[in-house]
């Protein structure tokens, strides 16, 4: 326990070290405890009050109301859970099916080689965003963790190849060589010996595929193919929009403040890589 702590602590110091990069982490771990502990402190009531339709900030409702009168706050709050689980969970199998093809076709090489990088290149060629439009009429995203895996599945392409590359490289280092004179498995120089070298650029994808799955995800409810809660990120910006609050003053903070969560989000994860990247690579820890 102590060393996990000790670890932490340290992993904490590093992180500290680019103030931009922690102040990304802490606007991160904001959001995720947001998300995930809010709901319990303010449960979920979407009681219509005819009374209090489009108001403003006010000690009752610190974000105002929307246009039946439900506190956006608590819809916020309930709102971002399955936005954060659908990118964290596209991310992990994005990153984690590119990092095993990209690696598998670079060290084992031939026909695999050339299998794997003709379906990277299929994937990357069909346009993902219409893609996904034309899925949506054939498939019924009726869960979030379907959502994940369909946008795993026709993302993985371009961070494929350049995985691959970077393996390529890699592969040619004496403790690569050394590991195939032992007799070692593929697997074992994959997952042993290359990819926990690649940590760096792997986090820094892995935090850029979380910003692009909310993007997706966000286009796909506001255009209506995904059915998702009402409370959803996404859904409110969505009704927000139905019901005229672009031309509405009144109305503007129903449409603002999911937008802005949004955006503060993304502008979070991407700051956050620079502390990611000294966090896992050691040279710019020493200063280049």
């Amino acid at each position: 326990m102590k060393n996990i702590l000790a670890s932490l602590k340290e992993s904490l110091k590093i992180m500290m070290r680019n103030k931009v990069g922690f102040v990304g982490f802490i606007g991160t771990l904001f959001f995720i405890l947001l998300v995930f502990i809010g709901p319990y402190l303010m449960p979920l009531n979407m009681k219509t009050d005819l009374n209090s339709i489009y108001t403003g900030p006010t000690l009752a409702h610190p974000l105002g109301t929307d246009y039946q009168g439900r506190d956006i706050l608590m819809q916020v709050l309930h709102g971002g859970r399955e936005v954060i689980y659908v990118a964290l969970m596209a991310a992990l199998l994005t990153v984690l099916i590119a990092a095993t093809f990209g690696a598998l076709a670079a060290v084992v090489g031939g026909i695999v080689d050339t299998l794997l990088n003709g379906l990277a290149e299929i994937i990357i060629t069909i346009p993902h965003f219409p893609l996904l439009l034309v899925l949506a009429s054939l498939i019924k995203f009726k869960s979030a963790t379907g959502l994940a895996v369909i946008l795993a599945a026709i993302g993985w392409g371009g961070l494929m190849r350049a995985i691959r590359a970077q393996v390529l490289s890699l592969k040619e280092r004496d403790y690569v060589e050394a590991a195939r004179v032992l007799g070692l498995p593929t697997s074992h120089i994959i997952f042993k010996e290359i990819l926990p070298n690649m940590l760096s650029y792997i986090s820094v994808q892995f935090i850029l595929s979380m910003t692009g799955a909310i993007y997706a995800q966000v286009g796909l409810i506001f255009l209506g193919v995904v059915p998702m809660e009402q409370h959803n990120w996404g859904v409110m910006i969505t009704l927000a929009w139905n019901q005229g609050a672009l031309f509405n003053p009144k109305a503007q903070w129903y449409l603002l403040v999911p937008i802005t969560i949004i955006v503060l989000l993304q502008l979070s994860l991407i700051t956050m890589t620079r502390s990611m990247e000294e966090l896992f690579n050691p040279r710019l820890r020493r200063g280049g």
